[in-house]
């Protein structure tokens, strides 16, 4: 929004100095102040909704970690730990120089990613319904303060 401002000063300013009636100045100014308002209420929607999205990837995918989990194969259930559990022990090792090869620098990322997935994965998991609410509400409240319900 802070882009939007930039070019809606400006603007504000050259409508000041093109009009000299002050009832010319002030009509232009709350229309450009009500596209602004527009704009800004449009964007909260749209990250409203993009909030609403990624709370359903993120439903989605543990959906498919519970499904594993309560799979009927011990495989099915295990195979995320074990992929994981193998890539620290190898890595452990090559921390202390027990390979015959060091390892790329994309085993350190491919085991930040699979720690990431499930430490910062769950905890996003527990905190978006959270911030789902609170940015309904704050868009609510934006709109009846411009008006619109």
């Amino acid at each position: 929004m802070a882009k939007w401002f930039n070019l809606v000063a400006p603007v504000t300013e050259l409508i000041d100095d093109l009009f000299t009636s002050d009832e010319e100045r002030q009509t232009l100014n709350n229309q450009l102040q009500q596209i602004e308002n527009d704009y800004n209420s449009k964007v909260l929607e749209l990250e409203g909704q993009n909030i609403a999205l990624q709370k359903q990837v993120i439903a989605a995918k543990a959906q498919i970690i519970t499904a594993e989990a309560q799979g009927d194969s011990w495989l099915q259930r295990s195979w995320r730990p074990i992929t994981m559990l193998t890539f620290l022990f190898l890595i452990i090792c090559d921390s202390f120089g027990l390979l015959a090869f060091r390892l790329s620098e994309q085993a350190w990322v491919l085991l930040q990613f699979g720690l990431g997935g499930y430490v910062v994965g769950r905890t996003i998991e527990k905190a978006s319904p959270g911030i789902a609410h609170h940015s309904k509400q704050l868009i609510n409240f934006l709109r009846k303060s411009d008006g619109r319900s």
